[in-house]
């Protein structure tokens, strides 16, 4: 998935997947660059372009890719972010998780474990808990079960896939993984985190903070979609109370965090006040 990317990283993105997918899909969602395209022109052997001729945000984009792959009778599906590079042999080790594993129980997807290039921390996977939940990082060799797996760096079973369904294209952008992974446990499915399998990822910007050093911060426009779609989950029936209890809290302080100390800080409070409201009125869908 792709929109207005940086193209060198892009481009370190492509070649990594290219040496270990049988076919590639880039879905572009409506990047205006001329240049983007050019690249886009010079790539051949097994990979296809998508170009979108509007922007269909996350959902939309892998929903696509979901129907490309049934079409073309693939089993499972690789989704990537275009700021996610996998390691070597990561579409292996974690195909073999998945067939593994999904002898003894109903797999829904696999995923790698992820580190931010701009820091090094490696991300955990997750067991929903309360009042806190708990991390899991695993270790060598080791595969852990865990309540939820962000999108880029998961291999899907098309056959769960074809119970659970698609992505859901009224969150457009964020919280999409989280829905469909409590969707997914919802329905007696199972999530796991490959230890072995590794992957390169940027989350957010990263600055320094007066009284709170180095966070990771979005834009006003993901800040929107973060306030807005959180609340949307709190409705639904898959969504499991325990998290729910602890997210509203997290909500609060992301809230008091970014209107206080990150500037510009009223065009944070307007998207986030704007997603709030959008949220309480049901409203989903690319914003207006």
């Amino acid at each position: 998935m792709a929109y207005q990317p940086d193209l060198e990283l892009l481009g370190s993105v492509v070649a990594a997947a290219r040496a270990q997918a049988d076919r590639l899909l880039i879905f572009d969602n409506a990047s205006p660059s001329p240049e983007l395209h050019r690249y886009y022109g010079s790539l051949s052997g097994r990979v296809e372009v998508h170009r979108s001729a509007e922007n269909l945000g996350v959902a939309g984009a892998v929903n696509v890719a979901i129907a490309t792959a049934q079409a073309a009778g693939f089993d499972q599906l690789l989704i990537l972010d275009q700021d996610s590079v996998i390691g070597d042999g990561l579409v292996r080790t974690l195909t073999l998780a998945l067939w593994d594993r999904r002898r003894a129980s109903r797999v829904a997807a696999v995923g790698p474990q992820f580190y931010d290039v701009r820091t090094g921390k490696v991300a955990p996977f997750i067991a929903v808990g309360f009042p806190m939940s708990r991390k899991l990082f695993g270790g060598p060799g080791q595969v852990v079960e865990c309540d939820f797996l962000i999108s880029s760096g998961s291999l899907l079973s098309l056959a769960a896939v074809a119970s659970i369904g698609g992505m859901d294209e009224g969150l457009f952008i964020d919280n999409v993984d989280l829905e469909w992974s409590f969707r997914a446990r919802h329905l007696g499915y199972t999530l796991l985190g490959v230890c072995d399998a590794r992957m390169a990822h940027q989350i957010g910007e990263h600055v320094d903070v007066p009284l709170l050093g180095r966070q990771t911060v979005h834009s006003p426009t993901r800040l929107y979609y973060i306030m807005r779609n959180r609340v949307l989950l709190y409705r639904r029936r898959e969504t499991p109370a325990v998290w729910i209890a602890q997210d509203i809290p997290r909500l609060v302080l992301k809230f008091l965090k970014m209107s206080i100390f990150v500037s510009p800080r009223l065009s944070y409070v307007t998207a986030m006040l704007s997603g709030l409201g959008d949220a309480v009125r049901g409203r989903s869908g690319r914003r207006g």
